[in-house]
């Protein structure tokens, strides 16, 4: 009897692992990692230690919105519609109470906020609110924040707000600062 060789085929393996390596480097040049799209919001710096920082705010330049378990826009306790929230915010922001302010055009009414660098947009939820009217909501104030912006551009540079300049931009951001509060005012 002969003895055969019954030997089954190699495969060389030793390129497999460089074959490997390069569909795992091609799928991560050519996959696009999504990044999560948030709030835009510049968060206040921390107090320091032993140091008292709450802010006494006057009623009259507090606006408070708040967002119920219903589902309601609650505006100074009237319920409103979100179609209405940015007029709301801009007659409440311009308002001119006190009239310091000599852009401003507001109805200088003397139970609403004193100019725009003291009117403070305080925005309150419950647990049930919907997170879909909480955006909502916070593109209407930022829209009420962005028109009276546009227009101070206008009247003061005469230029679109896109063509401002940093420092133009710094000077609208201190004529009309963006002041939300999410934290509960007493």
């Amino acid at each position: 009897m002969r003895h055969s060789n019954t030997t089954s085929p190699k495969v060389n393996a030793g390129s497999m692992a460089d074959i490997a390596f390069l569909l795992l480097i091609f799928f991560l040049v050519t996959t696009t990692i999504t990044t999560d799209a948030g709030i835009s919001r510049k968060l206040p710096k921390d107090c320091p230690p032993g140091i008292d920082c709450t802010n006494t705010i006057h009623e009259r330049n507090i606006l408070r919105v708040i967002l119920n378990d219903e589902q309601d826009i609650l505006v100074d306790e009237k319920q409103i519609l979100i179609t209405e929230l940015k007029d709301y915010a801009k007659a409440f922001i311009e308002n001119n109470g006190d009239a310091s302010c000599l852009y401003c055009k507001g109805n200088k009414d003397l139970k609403s906020s004193d100019n725009p660098q003291k009117a403070v947009i305080s925005l309150q939820t419950s647990r049930e609110t919907n997170y879909e009217l909480f955006i909502n909501v916070q593109d209407e104030l930022t829209k009420a924040y962005y028109e009276l912006r546009t227009s101070y551009a206008k009247s003061k540079f005469n230029k679109s707000i896109d063509l401002l300049t940093n420092d133009e931009m710094n000077e609208i951001k201190k004529a009309y600062p963006f002041i939300i509060s999410e934290a509960n005012t007493k």
